[in-house]
């Protein structure tokens, strides 16, 4: 399963390529109402929380090649920003705290290496507020902002971080 989740996240620019292509063809051919669309990324947020923007958004792919024509892109985080009018954003992303998938750290093999807040966006605009693995911050797969693009799990060298369903004890 964990060299199935690497595949994925390696490969996560080229499967929003293809659903994001898709779902624009699928909106402006197929005249697909954006209430299904808003719909649609409703019920992903409920099961897998934030995860519309980084692997089906048709916007989320052209603020994507943007950014990777920047070269500072990555410190910038401007990929936040233009996810300021979408309402699919916002409610997807209020329901990462409530979503059956989340990402959750194992402590008891964590090694704190920190690769994990090393590939994450979110650790990188607000260090001071999130963390993966130091438990006196907040984790950032629970914050609004988070859209699960799953490289801190990817990045984790002993699969202490899991992206799987919330089990409540």
């Amino acid at each position: 399963m964990r060299s199935i989740l690497k595949v994925l996240v390696s490969s996560r620019f080229y499967i929003l390529a293809v659903l994001g292509i898709s779902l624009y063809l699928a909106i402006n051919q197929l005249h697909i109402s954006l209430w299904w669309v808003l719909l649609a990324g409703v019920i992903m947020g409920i099961i897998f929380g934030k995860v519309f923007c980084r692997w089906v958004c048709p916007m989320g792919l052209i603020m994507e090649i943007m950014m990777s024509l920047s070269p500072d892109g990555k410190t910038r985080q401007m990929y936040q920003y233009h996810k300021i009018g979408c309402p699919i954003a916002w409610i997807s992303g209020y329901l990462n705290k409530f979503s059956l998938f989340r990402i959750r750290l194992n402590e008891s093999s964590c090694i704190t290496c920190g690769k994990c807040d090393k590939q994450c966006y979110i650790v990188a605009m607000e260090p001071q507020k999130y963390s993966l693995y130091k438990s006196e911050l907040n984790n950032p797969g629970s914050s609004y902002t988070c859209s699960k693009c799953l490289q801190c799990v990817a990045s984790c060298p002993n699969g202490s971080l899991n992206y799987n369903v919330h089990n409540k004890i």
